[in-house]
């Protein structure tokens, strides 16, 4: 982070805790370790969590308060009331120069604490991923993007043409991470700077498990096994494409040893009556086939390893970042290979 920024978001956080009369002294909290510890599979984190002796306090900071960013914070305290371990306070708090009559009646319903921030501060400082732009998980923006994060620095022409895409597309895909911080330029190149920010979104924009849409039983102890035996038998069907994305794809991509209680394929909904002729099993001994319906053509560009066909990197990655938290870590390891892949 910059050094104003840095200043900007001590001001702000300052202004928050003599509002709130929190201590200087309250413990500004691992985000990551919490969402582990309460097993929270969330695609969002809040800009800062405070811990002062029995109360923790959820805060976003933003120029203007909004219904997606009420609903967000709602639900993470909903999750955490679940958890039978929680015994502390939970406060949501959402700072900003902003609140419409509408989002404050909302607040009041829900007790969420609104803090009304002077205009002299800055409070978008970490801007939520702008969904009223152009959709950054989009077949043709994703190609922008994944591109980048396998460059790592190079001009937006040069994306336009490795990826096949409008100039003027790739600019406009550029400037919009750019304005969500997520990109940086230098002169007429461009990086990705806050590759946390952009996994986010990505899990924000398009959810994986919204594309879920069959589980089933089959009779394999082993995934890279089962992986195997299904390819082979859609390969001597040609009308009948497959292809496993996900954890499975992603072990192959990277060597990084993740679940194998199940795999994870991308298969029409006309071909599931087949899958489960071939492979369901009555038996609940085995692993899970988790299917899911593709939003876009995911099996032009399919290769096969190790006797496995698999969705590209750059699919496998945006199905990777989909899965929110539960799938980070490979993700990043996906994220730190990929200019490799």
């Amino acid at each position: 982070m910059k050094k104003k920024e840095s200043k900007d978001l001590e001001k702000s956080l300052d202004y928050i805790r003599n509002y709130l009369s929190i201590s200087s002294n309250s413990t500004d909290t691992n985000m990551n370790k919490l969402y582990e510890y309460h097993s929270l599979d969330l695609p969002f984190r809040p800009d800062i969590v405070l811990e002062e002796n029995d109360s923790i306090y959820f805060i976003e900071i933003k120029s203007k308060a909004t219904i997606d960013i009420i609903a967000r914070m709602n639900l993470l305290r909903d999750l955490l009331l679940l958890n039978e371990n929680t015994r502390r306070n939970i406060n949501i708090v959402i700072a900003a120069k902003s609140f419409p009559e509408r989002e404050k009646r909302i607040m009041n319903q829900l007790d969420i604490i609104m803090v009304k921030l002077p205009w002299s501060l800055k409070s978008n400082l970490n801007k939520q991923f702008n969904s009223k732009g152009p959709r950054i998980s989009s077949d043709k923006s994703w190609k922008i993007v994944s591109r980048l994060l396998k460059e790592k620095k190079t001009s937006i022409r040069q994306l336009s043409i490795l990826e096949d895409v409008s100039y003027g597309w790739a600019h406009k895909i550029i400037q919009t991470l750019i304005q969500q911080n997520i990109v940086k330029q230098d002169y007429n190149h461009v990086s990705i700077s806050n590759v946390d920010k952009l996994l986010n979104g990505v899990a924000w924009e398009r959810p994986f498990i919204n594309l879920k849409g069959h589980e089933i039983q089959i009779p394999f102890n082993d995934s890279m096994y089962a992986a195997r035996e299904i390819t082979e038998a859609f390969a001597i069907q040609d009308n009948i494409p497959v292809g496993f994305t996900s954890y499975t794809a992603a072990t192959l991509y990277t060597g990084y040893g993740v679940r194998s209680d199940a795999v994870y394929l991308y298969l029409k909904d006309e071909h599931i009556d087949y899958f489960r002729e071939i492979f369901e099993s009555p038996s609940t001994n085995g692993i899970k086939a988790i299917i899911y319906r593709p939003d876009r053509d995911v099996f032009q560009d399919t290769l096969e390893k190790e006797g496995i066909r698999i969705v590209s990197a750059s699919q496998t990655l945006l199905d990777l970042a989909g899965m929110g938290y539960s799938a980070m870590d490979i993700t990043k390891e996906m994220v730190l290979m990929y200019d490799k892949i």
